[in-house]
């Protein structure tokens, strides 16, 4: 299995096959709006606006499993984040990023990229990042800012 094997959901409940994205670069973040991170979505879309054009490809994928920090549902998430944040990159339905119902991309990038802890994400904004050729290059701590990962995103477009 590789990345390009796996769908997921949209806010609106269509499911989106991670092939769509094929031959782009992506940045994979679990998010949250009401979390002390949260922050960190005026930097992820600062890398949205430079680089979508060389195909960066972020993808937020909201998750409630930290604290409550996502009170939001599918329907209100991506209203919230391009209101309150000016979020225009792709949101996707509320998942599970552990546990027993981690959603399968999760479960992919999770095997591909065990922290140095374990696999488990440990809070909200975690970031993963895959090139090309469907390689999950490096896992980011949730502390880790988007900005400061640019340059490893540079070398990938």
């Amino acid at each position: 299995m590789n990345i390009y094997d796996i769908s997921v959901k949209k806010p609106n409940g269509d499911m989106i096959s991670m092939s769509e994205y094929k031959g782009k670069v992506l940045l994979i973040v679990n998010t949250a709006t009401k979390c002390g991170l949260t922050p960190q979505f005026e930097e992820l879309e600062t890398l949205w606006n430079n680089y979508s054009h060389d195909d960066l490809m972020i993808l937020g994928f909201p998750c409630n499993q930290f604290m409550n920090q996502e009170p939001e549902t599918d329907e209100t998430l991506t209203q919230v984040c391009k209101m309150n944040f000016g979020v225009t990159f792709p949101l996707f339905a509320k998942i599970d990023v552990n546990g027993d119902n981690t959603d399968p991309l999760y479960q992919f990038l999770k095997w591909e990229k065990g922290g140095i802890l374990g696999d488990a994400i440990k809070w909200n904004f975690a970031k993963f990042l895959v090139d090309r050729e469907w390689n999950v290059v490096d896992r980011y701590a949730p502390t880790t800012t988007p900005l400061s990962i640019k340059w490893d995103i540079e070398k990938l477009i």
